[in-house]
């Protein structure tokens, strides 16, 4: 009985589920940061070799 009890009680908690969406979340905005700071990194060397290239 004391296993089927403990067993309840964990399908119960919700409180692991709650931090893996906060991790998937992270995970998400991580990933956009790193795209966007990659997209942002190539165009400022574009720029600046633009300007390199003009003087």
């Amino acid at each position: 009985m004391k296993i089927l009890n403990a067993a309840k009680s964990l399908w119960a908690d919700n409180r692991g589920v709650t931090a893996v969406e906060y991790g998937l979340i992270a995970a998400l905005v991580a990933a956009g940061l790193v795209t966007s700071v990659g997209l942002l990194t190539s165009g400022l060397t574009n720029a600046f070799t633009k300007i390199a290239n003009s003087l």
